[in-house]
C-alpha cells in the first residue's frame, strides 16, 4: 500500500487527537518499521489495519467508524492535490464513474507500482449508481467514506448502502440513490 495512506491516516490522527496520541498508538502498534512512513514508500496493508485498531482503541471508535472518516479526509486531499481529476466533472456520478478508467489510468502513471482496488459502476438510473470495490484489502468503510465525501463534494445528498457481492469475498457493492 502506498505510503501516501499512511502518512494521510497520522495526519488526520494528529489532527483529531493530538501528536501525543499519535506516537502512543504508534509506539504500541508493534510496527514493522516503528511508524515511520514516507509517502513514496509502499507498506503492507496490515500496518494500516493495526494503526486504525489503535486509533479505534484509543478514541472508543469503532475501526469501521474510523476508516470511513479517513474516506472523508482522503476525499480532501485529492481535492486539494489532485484538482484535475475533478475537473470537467459535473457531479458525483460522473466522478464515481471515471475513477477505473480515468483516474487510476493516471495514478498507475504517477505510481507504476500501486496495487489499486477495482470499480465497476453501472448507471441504474439518473439518481442511482451501482459500485462495485474489488480489493483485496479490508477498506470498504474507507471507500464508504469517500464515496460520501464525493457526493459531498458536488453539493449533492445520496442514500448508500452496502452488501457484500454475491460469490466475492473481495467485493462490496454499493448502492448509491441521490436524494430528489
Amino acid at each position: 500500500m502506498k505510503g501516501v495512506v499512511f502518512v494521510e491516516l497520522l495526519n488526520m490522527a494528529e489532527s483529531a487527537f493530538g501528536e501525543d496520541a499519535v506516537d502512543e498508538v504508534l509506539d504500541s502498534a508493534d510496527l514493522e518499521n516503528d511508524g515511520a512512513y514516507t509517502a513514496v514508500g509502499n507498506y503492507p496493508c496490515a500496518e494500516l489495519m493495526k494503526i486504525v485498531e489503535g486509533f479505534s482503541e484509543k478514541s472508543g471508535a469503532s475501526p469501521e467508524v474510523l476508516q470511513r472518516k479517513f474516506g472523508h479526509w482522503m476525499m480532501e486531499f485529492f481535492e486539494r492535490g489532485y484538482p484535475e481529476f475533478f475537473a470537467g466533472k459535473e457531479n458525483a456520478f460522473e466522478m464515481l464513474n471515471a475513477i477505473e478508467d480515468e483516474i487510476h489510468v493516471e495514478v498507475r502513471k504517477l505510481y507504476p507500482d500501486a496495487e489499486l482496488p477495482t470499480f465497476r459502476t453501472r448507471q441504474v438510473s439518473d439518481a442511482h449508481l451501482e459500485m462495485i470495490y474489488s480489493s483485496p484489502r479490508p477498506l470498504a468503510e474507507f471507500c464508504h467514506g469517500l464515496i460520501e465525501a464525493c457526493v459531498g463534494h458536488f453539493g449533492q445528498t445520496a442514500e448508500i448502502t452496502a452488501q457484500p457481492t454475491v460469490g466475492r469475498s473481495d467485493s462490496m457493492t454499493f448502492q448509491i440513490a441521490l436524494a430528489a
